[in-house]
């Protein structure tokens, strides 16, 4: 079965599980943590080279503030907890998004983290906080302009292939599957540019729901994809 080098998952859905249950949405956040976890070690054990996850938007900084605070203070709290796991098994943490918003004692915590796990190749586990397409888009055409204006760039030079290496994501390349749960059908403002020829899976489970056989289920519906990449369909095997 063809494996995706790169998965991208917008983990969506822990507020209406909580809420089904009659439980505070921060039961379900936790419930999400953990569903999380079970999620980047059933991806390493398959051989997904890298996993992407969008736990911060931009947006989610609209949320009441008591919520904001709680699920800040358990992502701090989930890296330290994990950390040293993650290590262990040879998985490579690194956080893509604006930390300029962030407390201090998070970004150390971020930034220990990416040290420790700089080493380790069994798994690039990468991790979108307060994070946005559009902000990642303006970001890169910033620092492209900044070339400009410095002389070290011409705009004919700028292409495809130079804006790409400007992306948040450019050391590990674009997704191949693309995953949403909570039944919602759109991409939320979630790696615009990386997301253009990315296999796009919707699943209906509510995130804490969703489980290594959840993610073995889009792998197999994604070794059944022909991606072409505008080539005809002789030309490219399923899933490739």
């Amino acid at each position: 079965m063809s494996v995706p080098e790169h998965v991208a998952i917008i983990m969506d859905g822990n507020g209406r599980w909580a809420s089904h249950r009659g439980m505070p949405r921060a039961t379900g956040h936790r419930s999400g943590a953990r569903a999380a976890r079970e999620i980047v070690e059933s991806a390493r054990k398959m051989g997904v080279k890298t996993l992407t996850l969008f736990a911060f938007s931009s947006e989610n900084w609209q949320r009441p503030r008591a919520e904001v605070r709680l699920l800040l203070d358990l992502f701090r709290r989930t890296i330290r907890r994990e950390i040293d796991s993650m290590h262990a098994n040879g998985v490579r943490l690194s956080f893509i998004g604006e930390r300029s918003h962030f407390s201090d004692a998070l970004r150390r915590e971020m930034s220990k983290a990416e040290e420790k796990t700089l080493g380790n190749d069994a798994l690039s586990l990468v991790i979108a906080i307060d994070y946005g397409g559009r902000w990642d888009i303006v970001e890169a055409t910033r620092r492209i302009a900044r070339e400009c204006a410095a002389g070290t760039l011409s705009t004919d030079e700028i292409d495809e292939s130079h804006v790409g290496r400007h992306m948040a994501l450019s050391q590990f390349g674009a997704p191949d599957l693309f995953i949403r749960t909570g039944g919602e059908r759109r991409v939320s403002n979630f790696l615009l540019w990386d997301l253009a020829y990315s296999e796009l899976y919707f699943s209906d489970e509510l995130w804490p729901d969703f489980n290594d056989e959840s993610l073995a289920n889009a792998i197999e519906w994604f070794a059944q994809r022909q991606r072409r990449f505008g080539r005809l369909p002789q030309a490219v095997a399923p899933g490739g």
